[in-house]
């Protein structure tokens, strides 16, 4: 059959239901019991009269016999009904007894109040003489669905006939938790910050533009928590975290969703030499809390987070790997180096991001984890440079897996370094290159009245995509996809 013809079925079976005065869509359940308290609890819950409810996932009938097995949340039970003359009589107009199967389909959800036993087989059951209807459905869900793309789009179907995306999704949510109980237990305060922004900064970003109507100006949607956070700390808070969605207005690829929730970081009196100490033992207790792991296998990389992770200077790496002196960078090097290695390279592209796409090179290839550390100053406007070398910053990256699992640095508070270095990136923009930042000047004034010194950390849900061992879309509930209307 069509879609069509099962959905034209099912619609005939609702007005007969409607016809007898019974109300498909009822507000109100009256379940008392979960399916996983029964079966986990069957010595105690045996012989009590409980009302469970569900979507029905298998239907049975044999005359005087029928099977009904509903999933709820928690888990799955067998319904059992027999029609005989030791069974109650069906007289309540909402109630759907054995002679009435037919007016039922998978999908439907139910309630049924009875007694908890077991059947001739031994399987735990629900025995009951008849059922109440919650919720008729019209469309049947697929025996199996795979199709990346439908599954994508119909992520309600795919969690119904793939349960592990669901249980996936349990898992994001303790990724998310054991980050906030991590924070919190080491004195930070969790304060949400704008979306909508007059200027957008932190990250090296293509913001999304959106309008404010009442004040007729356009808005950005924010590429980061950075800014408004290092705010607070000039407004007299110590140690804040945000967790939240942000906005990347740029390529969809296995590492990158535009919209995405991320968390980012801030204490003040600290550094970079902190905030690596501070961080390694985050990102091994989500892991833990998560997974109830430190060792992964992900990407053909073999992981274990369970040691003290060396640290590793960026242009120690460059010189090592490729000869390339990131101090002195030779552009025609860098692209040949690129070229060599299959990547696309564009002629309007800055010679600090062909540094950045030749040490992506390398990243890739990295198993970890390990922190790269002493990024170069043209390629960190936000971060305190090392008093020792002015050429570099306190900056500090970890590597797991290929990916770089986080960001940190010692944040800049001097406000005419910042506003130089402002300077440069809106140069830089006004060039032609859309990912550089604006000159924020409301920060740079709120510089002028000071900020303490800080060290500010930010990971994404890349994280949990990474040791989850899946691309971005395959770990959020509802990806963004180009639009198709059936």
């Amino acid at each position: 059959m069509l879609l069509e013809d099962y959905r034209n079925e099912r619609l005939k079976k609702l007005e007969e239901l409607k016809a007898r005065g019974i109300d498909p869509y009822p507000a109100k359940s009256y379940r008392n019991a979960k399916i996983s308290d029964i079966i986990n609890h069957f010595d105690e819950k045996e012989g009590q009269e409980v009302v469970v409810a569900g979507r029905i996932v298998a239907i049975r009938s044999f005359g005087k016999l029928a099977f009904i097995k509903i999933r709820d949340y928690f888990g799955e039970i067998q319904i059992f009904m027999k029609a005989d003359a030791s069974a109650e009589p069906v007289d309540t107009p909402d109630l759907l007894g054995i002679k009435d199967i037919r007016l039922l389909d998978t999908g439907d959800f139910i309630e049924t109040k009875g007694i908890v036993g077991k059947s001739q087989t031994g399987e735990i059951s629900i025995f009951s003489n008849a059922v109440r209807i919650l919720t008729k459905s019209l469309r049947p869900l697929p025996e199996q669905f795979t199709n990346k793309e439908e599954r994508y789009r119909r992520r309600y179907v795919d969690m119904n006939v793939n349960p592990e995306v669901r249980e996936r999704l349990v898992r994001r949510s303790k990724f998310w938790q054991a980050t906030r109980d991590f924070m919190n237990k080491h004195g930070f305060i969790e304060i949400n910050i704008p979306v909508l922004e007059h200027t957008t900064g932190g990250a090296d970003a293509t913001p999304f533009v959106t309008h404010i109507n009442a004040y007729d100006e356009d808005l950005y949607l924010r590429i980061s928590h950075e800014l408004p956070l290092k705010r607070l700390l000039g407004g007299g808070f110590e140690k804040v975290y945000d967790i939240g969605v942000r906005f990347r207005n740029e390529g969809v690829d296995d590492e990158h969703l535009p919209e995405h929730i991320a968390f980012e970081s801030y204490a003040a009196y600290e550094n970079y030499e902190d905030g690596m100490k501070l961080y390694e033992e985050m990102i091994k207790y989500v892991a833990k809390e998560t997974w109830g792991t430190l060792e992964f296998h992900v990407d053909g990389f073999d992981i274990n987070l369970d040691c003290e992770w060396p640290r590793i200077k960026y242009s120690d790496l460059l010189k090592e790997k490729f000869g390339v002196d990131v101090f002195n960078p030779d552009r025609e090097q860098l692209i040949k180096i690129l070229k060599d290695n299959g990547q696309e390279v564009k002629e309007e592209t800055t010679t600090n991001h062909l540094i950045d796409d030749v040490w992506k090179l390398i990243r890739k290839t990295s198993a970890g984890p390990y922190w790269l550390v002493e990024e170069p100053l043209a390629l960190s406007p936000l971060a305190k440079v090392v008093p020792e070398n002015p050429l570099v910053t306190e900056r500090f990256h970890p590597i797991i897996a290929g990916t770089e699992m986080g960001n940190g640095y010692s944040e800049l508070n001097d406000p005419l370094d910042q506003l130089e270095r402002f300077k440069e990136q809106q140069a830089a923009r006004d060039a032609g290159d859309d990912e550089a930042q604006m000159l924020d000047q409301d920060f740079v004034e709120m510089l002028e009245y000071g900020m303490p010194p800080a060290c500010g950390w930010g990971n994404s849900e890349r994280n949990f995509w990474l040791l989850e061992g899946v691309p971005g879309r395959e770990a959020v509930p509802f990806p963004i996809m180009k639009s198709k209307e059936d």
